[in-house]
């Protein structure tokens, strides 16, 4: 029988299909294509380079945790808790009211894709069907048959907007020049959106717990770390360029508008369909569906695998706890939350104080994220070799920056919303 010290000193096992590609398309859903796609009904390909920018940002910040996990042996949160309590108090009501908002919406994005698709149930009986269905994928905690199933709905949703974007025939020199940084008049706030949406939030901080579920959990598998989070950051700026493409091309020309949230993508499907006709219309359909479920059943697993070591944690169980690690208890009550409780809001409508605190303590975790890891990376609490360079540092100062930016207008909008 091989032991785990036997598998760390073993050979790394490269695979193109990996923990990367796992964050990058749990990351991906409805609301950042929509975001995308009005950026480019509105812009045309003028903020082409805001979703180059977003993925090197979400690249650094991805690797940086990755780089982390793998330095220490620690998860990040374990990083986070060594910079003080401070973190635990922001990061427990976070993921606990961040859970139940954001179950009811992935719920009920899935819902109205499938909705759009197969109109003989509801939105909100899709969506319950989704997520019961996403509660059976990740309930055991098998990563192997996880990866397989986001794997399958990565193929679906870059090749639905890949075809999508090819049918519009791009015009490759406007293209060109989309990637000459340049805002337009009142188009910062599309710019931030942009940059920032591409790829994900809570979900990154979930990268080091996916590595440890592959079985990468030493500096031996930095480099297939890195090639992995490269890669997979490729296919989803292809992705997002394709959706902007989409939008420039489709709507921008013809001046035609689209609804906001996941409504845009079911009429994104209707311009398609009347364009290149009905079958289209529904394989964009497919994809659009893809994409909300690789979301839902990503979040269902990886943040749930968060939710463990976090109150693991507080509670002081050692590292490698069961109640901590995926399948064990404190997993499988996250799974439970974010599932059955948030069914409720699918019929009765959103509690506006909830809405409130999840739009502040959502605004507040990517600066959160790219502040603590800048502190983590450059002190002793990771090996000297791994620390950060000249470059990275600046790098992730500027994505703080650019995340704080994001964070006040976030801010803004929550508020004026309960208002």
């Amino acid at each position: 029988m091989t032991n785990r010290t036997d598998i760390s000193a073993a050979e790394p096992k490269w695979s193109l299909v990996g923990p990367g590609l796992v964050v990058a398309a749990t990351g991906v859903g409805a609301a950042d294509l929509i975001a995308t796609t009005v950026a480019g009904s509105k812009y045309g390909y003028a903020l082409l380079w805001a979703v180059v920018a977003g993925c090197i940002m979400k690249v650094i910040l991805v690797e940086g945790a990755g780089r982390y996990s793998l330095a220490t042996g620690n998860t990040i949160f374990e990083g986070w808790s060594s910079l003080g309590r401070w973190t635990h108090w922001y990061f427990g009501p976070y993921i606990v009211i961040w859970g139940f908002v954001y179950g009811a919406a992935a719920m009920a994005g899935v819902g109205l894709a499938l909705y759009s698709l197969l109109p003989f149930f509801s939105v909100a009986t899709w969506g319950i069907i989704s997520g019961l269905l996403g509660l059976g994928l990740v309930w055991s905690g098998r990563y192997d048959l996880f990866e397989k199933v986001l794997t399958a709905m990565v193929i679906l949703m870059f090749v639905t907007m890949l075809l999508a974007a090819a049918l519009t025939l791009p015009n490759l020199g406007e293209i060109a020049a989309g990637l000459v940084p340049r805002i337009p008049e009142g188009a910062m706030i599309n710019v931030l959106s942009v940059a920032g949406g591409v790829g994900g939030t809570i979900t990154l901080a979930a990268y080091g717990y996916w590595l440890r579920e592959k079985g990468w959990h030493t500096p031996r598998f930095m480099r297939v770390m890195r090639l992995d989070n490269g890669i997979a950051y490729l296919v989803t700026g292809l992705f997002v360029i394709a959706t902007l493409i989409v939008g420039a091309e489709l709507l921008y020309s013809a001046q035609i508008a689209i609804g906001s949230g996941d409504q845009g993508m079911v009429d994104l499907s209707g311009v398609l369909s009347e364009r290149y006709g009905a079958w289209m219309g529904k394989l964009f359909l497919v994809g659009f569906w893809a994409a909300s479920m690789s979301s839902l059943v990503g979040v269902w697993n990886g943040v749930s695998l968060m939710f463990a070591d976090f109150f693991g944690h507080v509670q002081g169980k050692p590292h490698d706890h069961p109640d901590r690690l995926s399948g064990g208890r404190y997993y499988k009550f996250y799974i439970f939350w974010l599932t059955f409780p948030p069914m409720v809001m699918l019929f009765l409508g959103q509690p506006v104080y909830l809405i409130l605190a999840y739009g502040v303590l959502g605004a507040l975790f990517m600066p959160f994220m790219a502040i603590t890891l800048l502190w983590i990376l450059n002190t002793d609490r990771t090996p000297a070799e791994w620390r950060n360079g000249l470059v990275i540092n600046v790098m992730m100062f500027l994505c703080a920056l650019t995340f704080a930016a994001l964070a006040v207008d976030q801010l803004r909008g929550a508020i004026m919303r309960v208002l």
